[in-house]
């Protein structure tokens, strides 16, 4: 519990002394857990900062991708230049749907999983957390919205992240909001 005065307060709500102990226990659990995994996220950070220094510099330019997401992306990817072209990378990462083809003839959209489902995820939560407190994104989306459902934007803004990190890693730039906004 991030809270102290909350913490101090669940201590005391249960007049019953053995639920008092049990609480007790279980916040010095919890406590406990928050200082390991603040220990582990930064060897974890240090590691990935030693592993790939340039893409995590260049992913954490990116308003919304913190920590996390970074070393999602950057673990998940590997080597940039495995990808041939950014098609197949947006293919790897799942944001775009695949084509049932058979003889020339196109049957609609199959094998929705194939790729790389926790690209999908970070690359999902990254087009959300772009939108907060942005508003030159916000009217982006919205201008999106008038053609599709909120849903397909959110897909279509993750998808042009997406190419935007594989642009950013293939020309090692960093993160350009006046050029990414621009359709």
């Amino acid at each position: 519990m991030k809270n102290p005065s909350a913490r101090e307060a669940l201590r005391h709500r249960f007049e019953d002394e053995v639920v008092q102990r049990n609480v007790n226990f279980d916040i010095a659990i919890l406590d406990s857990y928050a200082k390991e995994l603040k220990y582990l996220e930064y060897f974890i950070e240090r590691k990935a900062k030693q592993h790939r220094p340039d893409y995590y510099a260049q992913l954490r330019t990116i308003p919304g991708i913190g920590v996390i997401l970074a070393m999602t992306i950057l673990y998940e990817i590997g080597d940039i230049d495995r990808f041939e072209s950014v098609q197949k990378f947006a293919s790897y990462c799942r944001l775009v749907k695949c084509k049932a083809e058979s003889a020339g003839k196109t049957y609609g959209t199959s094998g929705n999983k194939i790729g790389n489902g926790h690209l999908k995820w970070a690359f999902s939560e990254a087009a959300v957390l772009y939108l907060r407190g942005n508003d030159k994104a916000r009217r982006y989306l919205n201008k999106l919205q008038k053609r599709m459902s909120k849903a397909k934007a959110l897909s279509a803004l993750a998808h042009k992240l997406g190419r935007c990190v594989y642009y950013m890693l293939k020309h090692k730039t960093v993160f350009d909001d006046e050029r990414f906004l621009t359709p």
